[in-house]
């Protein structure tokens, strides 16, 4: 279609082939993986339907423009060379992101100031009057992407982080991110076809993120703005059909969604969380402590955790780790259960043999993802020891 252009949508480490499903699902044209980051095309009302709708990106930008520099005197001719006019007027503000892989340029402030130089002169010469710098609230967020000497301008579509989704207002010690959480769960297969439990759910997060996926409610729906209500082309109807038309796509869900957490303020911010999603007809947070639990439910049931690492939360790991452990095997037959660890080391405590191992990073933490499947009977014991095939359990890093 003619009203298409590119886009690029930017993801964590190890997310790039679900964000392509989901670009996919929601009816992207040309999807093509990069390393963090999935390009696309779609028109003016994909843009909004992206922003609304994705669950594992964390910004959509829209390129404009791309040249070589190996020096600021071509940066800042670059960067004069675009219409600026066509995005912004001298009486709105806009801020410039910028991140660098180059030889050439080494100082990102240096290259934001070149081109915040080169647009405020191009609406001096042109008009005598100069649009302001907001880096807190800014009508238009300019990205500058510089990979050796190719110079890419982009639009930053969405403002600040996807993640941040809107529904979070209490957060515990070291709470999980939202696009990392959601990744989790669709990584370990999680549709909403059976119960769900978070053991360990601090504020919520794990758990109001399974809700969405279940119900196929946006993740985004209860995000207060996106960048791009402030450009000069918004289109408040199309964003409203758009919505009305993601709304109607959202689905009953038959089952049970818990998160336990043994610390009652824990409990109290994860309800508050869970409310302000409107997500508590779907989820019932507890306050348990998991390694006095058992499972509740008589058919399969996905679990998916967060446990301490030991980074910001003092716990003695090799005895928690083994206690995750003796729970699963003693508590939770037919249970899948995944949990996510930045400590590598700690894994070895917990005595089951994953059956997946994924590589991913928490914040700057190398992480992995892994899973445990915990049988019914003898079958469970054979092969959660490690004995039988040890083909059945590779190790994805």
């Amino acid at each position: 279609m003619e009203n298409n252009f590119k886009m690029i949508a930017k993801t964590f480490f190890g997310f790039e082939e679900i964000l392509a499903k989901e670009l996919q699902m929601l009816g992207a044209q040309d999807v093509e993986q990069g390393v963090r980051m999935v390009s696309f095309k779609g028109d003016k009302g994909f843009m909004y339907k992206a922003n609304l709708a994705l669950r594992t990106a964390l910004k959509i930008l829209k390129p404009i423009y791309g040249f070589r520099a190996a020096n600021d005197n071509a940066l800042y001719k670059g960067i004069m060379g675009i219409d600026w006019s066509q995005y912004l007027n001298s009486n709105q503000s806009f801020v410039v992101d910028v991140t660098l892989h180059s030889d050439y340029f080494n100082h990102s402030q240096f290259v934001a100031l070149k081109t915040k130089d080169a647009i405020v002169d191009q609406f001096r010469d042109r008009f005598g009057k100069r649009p302001d710098v907001d880096k807190d609230f800014p009508d238009l967020r300019v990205n500058i992407h510089i990979y050796d000497d190719q110079v890419s301008v982009a639009l930053d579509t969405s403002g600040n982080s996807l993640h941040q989704r809107g529904y979070k207002t209490a957060t515990n010690i070291a709470p999980i991110n939202e696009v990392l959480a959601a990744g989790m769960l669709l990584l370990s297969g999680w549709d909403g076809q059976g119960d769900f439990l978070d053991p360990m759910c601090g504020s919520g997060t794990i758990v109001a993120e399974a809700a969405m996926i279940a119900c196929n409610i946006p993740a985004n729906l209860n995000r207060k703005e996106f960048a791009f209500e402030k450009w000069n082309d918004w289109d408040n109807d199309l964003f409203d059909t758009i919505m009305e038309s993601l709304l109607k796509k959202v689905r009953e869900f038959h089952y049970t969604i818990k998160g336990y957490d043994k610390a009652p303020s824990a409990v109290m911010k994860a309800k508050d969380n869970i409310k302000n999603a409107n997500l508590d007809e779907y989820v019932t947070i507890q306050q348990e402590d998991f390694f006095t639990t058992e499972k509740e439910t008589r058919g399969p049931l996905h679990m998916v955790f967060n446990p301490p690492y030991g980074e910001r939360l003092d716990v003695d790991l090799e005895r928690f780790y083994r206690e995750i452990g003796d729970t699963l095997k003693q508590g939770y037959p037919g249970t899948n259960a995944w949990f996510i660890t930045a400590n590598l080391d700690a894994l070895k405590y917990v005595g089951l043999k994953p059956s997946r191992k994924i590589k991913l990073f928490n914040g700057k933490l190398e992480a992995r993802l892994v899973k445990y499947e915990m049988y019914e009977g003898s079958k469970r014991t054979k092969f959660q020891t490690g004995e039988g095939d040890p083909d059945k359990y590779p190790d994805n890093y």
